[in-house]
C-alpha cells in the first residue's frame, strides 16, 4: 500500500496536467526525479532535516516549473498530441543528460534518519516506520487534493478554463495564471512523490523513464482526472506489483503488464466508470 500511495501521489500530477488540463506531458517523471534528487542532495550531505528538505525540494521544483511553464508548456496548449509527446520527451533525455552529469550513472544511496528507520509493532505485526509515514502523507495529500478539486472555487475554475477557454475568459477567468498555478501544482506532487518515495524508490538518472509507464497506466485506468480512481487504482497497482514480484520473481513484471493490458481493454474509459454502451 505504501508504494501504491506513492506511485499515486507520483500519478495525481499527472492526473492535473494531463487528465485535467489535456497535456500529455511525460516529462512527470522528471520532476519527481528532480525533487527526490534535491531532498536527497539536502539531506545527506547538508544534514538538513527529512521533512525541511523533502519541503524546500517541492518548493523549488514548484517554483522551477512555473518558468518551464511559461517558456515552453504554453506552446503546448492547444497543440497536437505529437508535438506535446515530441516534447515532453526531450525534456526528459535533457534531464537524464544533467543528473548524469551532476551525480553519475548509479543509484543515489539515501539514508533514513534513525526515529524513521526502525519498525512499529501494530499488533498483528512489525511494520516498518517510513512506511507508516508515507501511509499517513498519502492519505492527506490525496484527501486534501479531492477537496481542492471538488469543493473549492479554484477546481469549478480549472475545469471550466478546459473545457471552454474563450469562455472562461469572458466571465473574468485569467486562464494563464490559472494553468501556471496548476501546472505547478501537479508538479509539486512529482517532486513530493520523488522526495518521499527516495529511500523506497531508488533515484538514478533514468528515474524520469524508469516509472513512466506506470504512472501513465495509474492514470489511464483512474478515467483522466478522478482523483478518487486514481487513489484506488494505485493501490490496486502496487498491491497487484509488489505481490507478483514476491510470489512469481521471474515473470512479476511481465505478469503484471498482462493484467493491466487487460484491464485497459476491458475498461478503456476507466475501471471506475460505467462502461459505455456499443
Amino acid at each position: 500500500m505504501s508504494y501504491g500511495l506513492l506511485l499515486c501521489i507520483i500519478s495525481i500530477g499527472l492526473v492535473v496536467t494531463m487528465g485535467l488540463m489535456r497535456v500529455v506531458n511525460l516529462a512527470h517523471g522528471a520532476f519527481a526525479a528532480i525533487g527526490g534528487y534535491l531532498a536527497v542532495g539536502l539531506l545527506t550531505p547538508l544534514g538538513v532535516p527529512l521533512g525541511l528538505a523533502i519541503l524546500l525540494a517541492v518548493a523549488a521544483v514548484a517554483a522551477f516549473s512555473i518558468a518551464v511553464e511559461r517558456l515552453l508548456y504554453v506552446h503546448l496548449y492547444g497543440a497536437s498530441e505529437l508535438d506535446q509527446v515530441l516534447l515532453t520527451v526531450g525534456i526528459n533525455f535533457i534531464v537524464v543528460a544533467g543528473l548524469t552529469v551532476a551525480f553519475g550513472p548509479n543509484v543515489l544511496p539515501s539514508r533514513l534518519p534513525p526515529s524513521l528507520a526502525g519498525s512499529v509493532d501494530l499488533g498483528i505485526r512489525a511494520f516498518e516506520t517510513y512506511r507508516l509515514v508515507v501511509l499517513a502523507v498519502g492519505v492527506i495529500v490525496i484527501g486534501g487534493l479531492w477537496l481542492v478539486f471538488e469543493r473549492t472555487s479554484f477546481g469549478a475554475r480549472l475545469r471550466a478554463a478546459v473545457d471552454n477557454r474563450t469562455m472562461a475568459q469572458a466571465v473574468g477567468i485569467d486562464v494563464p495564471r490559472l494553468f501556471s498555478i496548476a501546472f505547478a501544482l501537479g508538479s509539486a506532487l512529482a517532486a513530493l512523490g520523488g522526495a518521499l518515495g527516495a529511500p523506497l524508490l531508488p533515484l538514478e538518472p533514468l528515474y524520469p523513464f524508469k516509472y513512466l509507464i506506470l504512472v501513465l497506466v495509474i492514470v489511464a485506468l483512474s478515467g483522466f482526472g478522478n482523483v478518487r480512481a486514481t487513489l484506488f487504482v494505485a493501490i490496486f497497482v502496487g498491491i497487484v506489483d509488489t505481490a507478483a514480484r514476491y510470489f512469481l520473481p521471474e515473470s512479476g513484471a511481465f505478469t503484471l503488464y498482462v493484467l493491466l493490458i487487460v484491464l485497459i481493454v476491458w475498461r478503456p474509459d476507466g475501471l471506475l466508470a460505467p462502461r459505455s454502451a456499443r
